[in-house]
């Protein structure tokens, strides 16, 4: 089935109690605790709905569901790890590292989709955090919708045996690696360390550290015809891997990132960027301090097929 790389519809959860999560600081190397301070809640809800408005000036349909104030969650902003959605309808929910995440799976958010979208089939692969085997989402995964392939740094959140499942069920091609930071610590999310779009491919390659992994990666990045802007470690480390193609509701198609990102960005990757897409960015600093995510987590894209 010929899928879409991206979508106009976009959900996204506001936070009531963000915070810095102590479960997940030990695997996630961005997460910055000397960001904490009081008022980060309100300040990640600011930037929240500012980054909310920015899509939809651009003409993006966002979905925005608050979270609960019970059980505490502090990084429910990142649906992307619990949840994805497809275009077949299926959609399928992941393992997740830290037990205070797993509390991030509702039901009810589903459920509330299902108004204006087909759901056909719920897949839970959350059973494996028994074994201690994870695979957080379309953060432990970067999927290139259009040639099904799945792309993996294989880490304590990204476990190859649920990659595998995932690919069997969804019908996708893994593609696995290892991923360091430079300071040698394995990088939690493949998704801060690269971007597919339609036409395009961001990535780190300098996190790559075994030659012939790096090779197969970008020779399946060529081979699907993504032009590769490789980034460096400093922009990986202000989220220049974390964005995501979207499109607006004219089928325009757009390239969000954060603020911090863009920034980090050189004149010549922006232009490069700018030939598949306009570059969209909101300021998200609380968010990732202390969150250790960024823009692209912050947007669980819905590949659902829409009620007719």
């Amino acid at each position: 089935m010929n899928q879409n790389q991206s979508t106009s519809h976009i959900l996204m959860i506001r936070p009531v109690n963000f915070g810095f999560n102590e479960q997940t600081a030990e695997s996630n190397a961005f997460q910055n605790k000397t960001a904490q301070k009081n008022g980060a809640n309100d300040a990640a809800q600011r930037e929240f709905d500012s980054m909310v408005n920015t899509l939809r000036e651009n003409g993006v349909d966002v979905t925005v569901v608050d979270d609960t104030l019970e059980p505490h969650t502090p990084d429910s902003i990142f649906p992307n790890n619990w949840v994805s959605f497809h275009s077949d309808g299926q959609v399928f929910l992941y393992p997740m590292q830290a037990e205070n995440r797993r509390l991030e799976r509702r039901e009810d958010i589903i459920n509330g989709l299902e108004d204006n979208f087909n759901v056909k089939h719920v897949i839970d692969l959350s059973r494996f955090e028994e074994d201690g085997k994870f695979l957080e989402g379309t953060g432990s995964m970067v999927l290139d919708r259009q040639n099904s392939i799945a792309y993996a740094c294989i880490s304590p959140r990204t476990n190859r045996d649920v990659l595998e499942l995932f690919c069997k069920e969804a019908n996708y091609k893994p593609v696995t690696f290892d991923a360091v930071d430079e300071n040698g610590q394995a990088i939690y999310h493949t998704n801060v360390l690269m971007c597919v779009g339609s036409g395009f491919a961001v990535i780190c390659l300098e996190s790559i550290p075994n030659p012939h992994e790096k090779l197969v990666v970008k020779e399946s990045l060529l081979s699907t015809k993504k032009e590769i802007v490789d980034i460096s470690f400093n922009q990986m480390n202000r989220f220049a891997g974390n964005m995501l193609e979207v499109k607006n509701k004219a089928g325009e198609t757009l390239i969000v990132m954060s603020k911090s990102a863009h920034g980090v960005l050189l004149e010549a990757q922006k232009k490069v960027l700018s030939n598949y897409g306009k570059l969209v960015y909101a300021d998200i600093s609380t968010i990732e301090n202390l969150g250790g995510g960024s823009a692209r987590c912050m947007m669980a894209e819905v590949h659902l097929p829409v009620n007719s």
